[in-house]
């Protein structure tokens, strides 16, 4: 669908494989199933049966004067009457709530499931997701698994079963032609509505799309209420937000009218039945081929049919609308991450770890080549530095050596292990990273800080907070570790948040640590009390470094210089500055960029 004019989509039926998907959960509890099946077939042959006690009880009044009718038989077709319309809510709320356990657990299964999917995709799949709508994706689809498995199982074959059982009375007791009328009627009524209902999805697509657009649009806003702020750009974020608002508003009209046209139609189909049938059988009262019990009787058992049926129409338009709203999530779940773990892959073993890049080639697409037969080692214990200017691919070897990309072409190797031979799962337990721009969880700074290792007890991660010099800064706030850190972590600067992700690092304590622009939010005098304490931590581990501040890497064993995707050069900062190359030259403007300011 284009959003601009919501053209039909040219396919407007909705996958009814998506049925198949759903009947494992319902075998995981079959005996719960077929209790709440039991209480479905008592619930509906007590409605069944409250016709007949009608009948009796208008053919016992009409055959004899009231006053010589039984006692006992006149309160016995009462309580009866009264037992079986009891009997059929009771058992119809037996029904729910035995069957209710079933979706909740399908619901909290199928969510679960989705969610682990969206976390094993791969870093293309969130780099291009509008999360506004993959949320309200998720939240419309697990909803709509509740109303299908519900209503699939309980309203559909029962009412058709009744149906069945309906015309067979009708047909047994009376005449060929009240069975064919409601057969007839019923027929009709399918037909139009399965019709009306696959021509109406297209509405609901666009109705959704349309929603998903407009919450996206208000989502993104609201994440970059700064950035709005800083231009001045409310009322141009609120016609952005209006113009989709418009979509939406025009989307739920068009639905709006052809729910209006279905439910018409439905209903002329059942007023045009209900009419005929009560028409023949008012006829036949008068002339004496049927008793007024009788034609109570029909009469209640098409009040009867008619409304699961009409209550059919809309079970089945809800179902269609389910259907529409789950299939974007199945159609999540089918998606198939580009990195995945290999057939029977290894944990990673651990000895120094000495990594290996071996003439690595990559690039996010074809026309966008990043690296070029990159190869460097870090041995054990190391510290190596990759510094270049922007662009030069400093930070896909990050990436990569976290498997978020494989190489298109050469390996990454740890203790003589192919990453891609290992699960993803040890490889990244044993990397601690402090990235540059660093993002919280709505939460408290201290449970922010035991994210780095959600096992950890409170001292160690004071510890942590302490060697990270964030100790001094909670010490100020009012609520102390307590204190929220907001959306993102909005309420922290710069700095403090860079200080939280090198505590959880530093609580994390992987043989492997990397730091991808580790200081770049700090002041100097706190960087170098940082530099100092990461140089502590570091000093039995092996670390990478990327690094745009050359004053932070100058003690590093070896610098790695990147340009253009390649390695020009490399050696120690001494040995690099005596060269005069392309690293004497960074750290020259960078001097006179520091005298400058």
């Amino acid at each position: 669908m284009r959003h601009g004019n919501f053209e039909p989509e040219p396919d407007t039926r909705v996958n009814w494989q998506i049925i198949r998907h759903l009947v494992p959960y319902l075998l995981e509890s079959r005996y719960r199933v077929g209790l709440a099946l039991a209480f479905l077939l008592l619930a509906k042959g007590a409605i069944l049966l409250i016709p007949f006690l009608l009948k009796h009880l208008v053919d016992s009044l009409e055959g004899q004067s009231v006053q010589a009718l039984a006692p006992g038989l006149l309160l016995g077709l009462v309580l009866a009457y009264g037992a079986a319309r009891f009997s059929n809510v009771f058992f119809g709320e037996l029904r729910d709530t035995v069957f209710g356990r079933v979706t909740e657990r399908a619901m909290r299964r199928i969510g679960l499931q989705v969610f682990r999917h969206v976390h094993a995709l791969d870093l293309d799949f969130h780099l291009n997701r509008r999360t506004g709508a993959l949320a309200r994706d998720i939240e419309r689809g697990t909803t709509g698994i509740s109303f299908l498995m519900r209503f699939f199982v309980f309203n559909i074959a029962p009412t058709l079963l009744e149906i069945s059982m309906v015309v067979g009375i009708l047909l047994y007791n009376y005449s060929l032609s009240y069975a064919l009328i409601t057969l007839a009627s019923v027929l009709a009524y399918g037909l139009f509505s399965l019709r009306a209902t696959e021509w109406r999805t297209q509405f609901v697509r666009e109705m959704n799309n349309a929603d998903s657009a407009s919450n996206t649009r208000a989502l993104d806003s609201l994440l970059n209420f700064e950035t709005v702020k800083y231009f001045g750009n409310e009322d141009f974020e609120a016609r952005r937000y209006d113009r989709e608002l418009e979509k939406w508003e025009l989307a739920r009209r068009r639905n709006r009218l052809s729910l209006f046209g279905l439910n018409g139609g439905q209903a002329l189909i059942i007023a045009l039945a209900q009419t005929g049938m009560i028409g023949l059988a008012a006829w036949q009262v008068r002339d004496g081929e049927i008793t007024l019990g009788d034609f109570i009787l029909i009469n209640q058992f098409m009040i009867q049919l008619f409304l699961p049926l009409g209550f059919l129409g809309f079970v089945f338009r809800e179902i269609k609308g389910s259907m529409a709203n789950i299939e974007k999530m199945f159609e999540l779940l089918a998606l198939s991450p580009t990195v995945v773990d290999a057939p029977g892959a290894s944990e990673l073993t651990l000895q120094g770890p000495r990594i290996v890049f071996d003439r690595v080639n990559f690039g996010y697409s074809r026309e966008r080549p990043i690296l070029h037969d990159v190869s460097f080692t870090v041995e054990p214990r190391e510290k190596v530095a990759v510094v270049g200017t922007s662009g030069a691919g400093k930070s896909t070897l990050v990436k990569m050596l976290f498997r978020f990309y494989d190489p298109d072409k050469g390996r990454i190797l740890i203790d003589g292990q192919d990453i891609r031979q290992v699960s993803q799962a040890t490889l990244r337990q044993a990397i601690g990273i402090v990235p540059q721009d660093t993002v919280l969880f709505n939460d408290s700074i201290f449970e922010n800080v035991r994210y780095g290792n959600p096992l950890a007890s409170d001292p160690e991660v004071e510890e942590a907070i302490r060697l990270a010099h964030l100790d001094e800064f909670i010490r100020l706030l009012p609520a102390g570790r307590d204190t929220l850190v907001g959306e993102r972590g909005l309420k922290l600067s710069g700095g403090e948040k860079q200080r939280v992700s090198i505590a959880r690092t530093i609580l994390k304590r992987p043989p492997i640590l990397v730091f991808d622009e580790a200081t770049s939010s700090l002041d100097s005098k706190t960087e170098q009390a940082i530099l100092a304490a990461l140089r502590e931590i570091a000093r039995d581990h092996t670390s990478l470094v990327i690094a745009h501040r050359l004053s932070t890497i100058i003690d590093a064993d070896r610098i790695v210089v990147l340009h253009r995707g390649e390695i020009v050069e490399s050696g120690t900062h001494e040995q690099l500055l005596d060269e005069g190359g392309h690293y004497a030259g960074l750290w020259q403007a960078q001097q006179r960029k520091e005298i400058t300011v």
